[in-house]
């Protein structure tokens, strides 16, 4: 976009020299623009003409793919800009996602070792909910309370599976302290919701003796949150800066096109006041 700033010299107007006892008073003059077109006299800043920067709409599809390149098209410096912001998120998301996964398989490892070791020798790795159920709970209670027979949920409330089996008789049963009979169909909804809620015998934990290594759990598993999530924050900027540069592109596109198209040149105009002058 070519601003043309031209300022009007000042008319007559200016006092001649006045002598110690006597003041010439100037007009006062105020700041006014014009947008008409220039006098031939007038000398006029133009857009460059080199075909090489000349305005395309390949400006515009290249900074969406990698921002910085329409603006080197259309030789502008702000091409550095867009380079640097963009290296510098990809940097930083790469950063992100090393340290949330390094978290990950920490916490991961310190479960399996500690917390689950006493309970299976195969110990598979858990979703990203399984996690966060042994974040928020010190063990994980018994998959079948009482084994052999029928399945007989966890009663503890205070592990993983209470509260899972507490859950399922509040929403099925009409009192959750008074069960309905085994065969009836409120029991048979509980057990199907424990069932495929409840954790299983291979994924049983209890951190109740280790709880050193369960507060450096819990920090690991945060510390990993947190990374992932400024890796989104990342990915955002990222797009942002993409964004930015089309649209950037774009509007230079569009004012260069329409000024190479018109032959009128613009100008802006300005004097600036002045009072009595000794």
């Amino acid at each position: 976009m070519a601003l043309l700033a031209l300022v009007t010299p000042l008319s007559a107007g200016w006092p001649q020299r006045a002598s110690a006892r006597s003041l010439t008073p100037m007009p006062a003059m105020s700041w006014s623009a014009s947008f008409d077109e220039p006098s031939p006299n007038v000398p006029v800043i133009r857009l460059p003409q080199n075909p090489k920067t000349r305005a395309s709409p390949w400006s515009i599809l290249t900074s969406a793919v990698v921002p910085g390149t329409g603006q080197a098209l259309l030789s502008q410096d702000r091409v550095v800009a867009y380079l640097a912001v963009e290296a510098y998120s990809w940097a930083r998301y790469a950063a992100d996602v090393r340290e949330g996964r390094d978290a990950r398989s920490t916490y991961r490892n310190l479960a399996s070792q500690v917390a689950r070791a006493p309970f299976s020798a195969t110990r598979p790795v858990g979703d990203f909910d399984y996690y966060e159920r042994m974040e928020k709970f010190v063990e994980s209670g018994a998959f079948d309370a009482i084994p052999g027979g029928d399945l007989d949920p966890e009663p503890d409330t205070t592990t993983a599976n209470g509260a899972i089996w507490l859950l399922a008789r509040q929403t099925y049963w009409t009192n959750p302290s008074v069960p309905p009979p085994r065969d009836s169909s409120e029991y048979k909804f509980a057990l199907d919701f424990y069932r495929g809620r409840a954790v299983g015998p291979e994924f049983r934990w209890s951190w109740s003796n280790a709880r050193l290594e369960y507060a450096e759990f819990r920090r690991t598993i945060r510390r990993s949150n947190n990374a992932y999530r400024n890796s989104l924050e990342d990915l955002g900027l990222v797009i942002a800066n993409h964004a930015l540069s089309m649209v950037d592109a774009f509007i230079t596109v569009r004012l260069r096109r329409q000024v190479e198209g018109d032959a009128r040149r613009y100008q802006l105009t300005g004097s600036l006041p002045f009072g009595a002058r000794r």
